[in-house]
C-alpha cells in the first residue's frame, strides 16, 4: 500500500515530570510497528523535526502515540498519549488519483477535518496535495494529563489507487 512518513514536528506545553521541566520523547505506532524520537533534555515546550517511516497494510488501523518524561533512576513517565485517524489521508490520496492531480508544483487543498469529541485533534487538520504528494498537517491534544500538544505532519509515499484499469 505504501508508506507513511510522519514527520514529529514539536510539542507545546508539556507537563513536568522531573522537579522543574521533563525530559520529553514520542513513541509513534502504527499496527505492530514502533518508532521512537530522540529524548530533548529539560524542555517543555522540544522541537524534534524527527521523520519516523512506517509501512502501510490493510487494514490501516489509527497511528497512536504517547510521550515520555526520560528518567535515568526509574522508569520513564507518562506525559500523556494521542491517536489519529488515517483514513482521512487515504481517502485524500484515492481523492487524488480519481481527479489525476498531477506532480506539477504547488499545493492543492484535498480535504478539512475539524477538532472535535471524536479525535483527538486541538484545531482544524488540513490535508494537501503538495507537488504531487498527500500531506496532513495535524496539532493532537495530549490525552489523560493536565495539558500538552504535539505536532505531526504525515506524507503518504507511493500509495496506489485502489482501482487498476488498463
Amino acid at each position: 500500500m505504501g508508506q507513511l512518513k510522519v514527520t514529529v514536528v514539536q510539542g507545546k506545553r508539556l507537563v513536568i515530570r522531573d522537579f522543574k521541566s521533563s525530559d520529553p520523547y514520542v513513541i509513534v505506532k502504527l499496527g505492530n510497528q514502533t518508532a521512537k524520537t530522540k529524548v530533548i533534555n529539560r524542555c517543555l515546550n522540544p522541537v524534534w523535526n524527527e521523520e519516523l517511516s512506517f509501512t502501510l497494510t490493510e487494514p490501516v488501523g489509527l497511528l497512536r502515540l504517547e510521550v515520555f518524561d526520560k528518567d535515568r533512576f526509574k522508569a520513564d513517565d507518562k506525559m500523556g498519549h494521542a491517536t489519529l485517524n488515517l483514513q482521512p489521508i487515504l481517502s485524500a490520496a484515492r481523492l487524488r488519483h480519481v481527479v489525476h492531480l498531477s506532480s506539477g508544483s504547488g499545493e492543492t487543498p484535498l480535504r478539512k477535518i475539524v477538532a472535535d469529541s471524536e479525535n483527538c485533534l486541538a484545531r482544524e487538520s488540513s490535508i494537501s496535495c503538495i507537488n504531487g504528494e498527500v500531506v496532513q498537517n495535524a496539532w493532537l491534544r495530549l490525552c489523560d494529563v493536565e495539558s500538552g500538544e504535539i505536532e505531526l505532519t504525515l506524507k503518504l509515499i507511493d500509495c496506489p489507487p485502489v482501482v487498476h484499469s488498463r
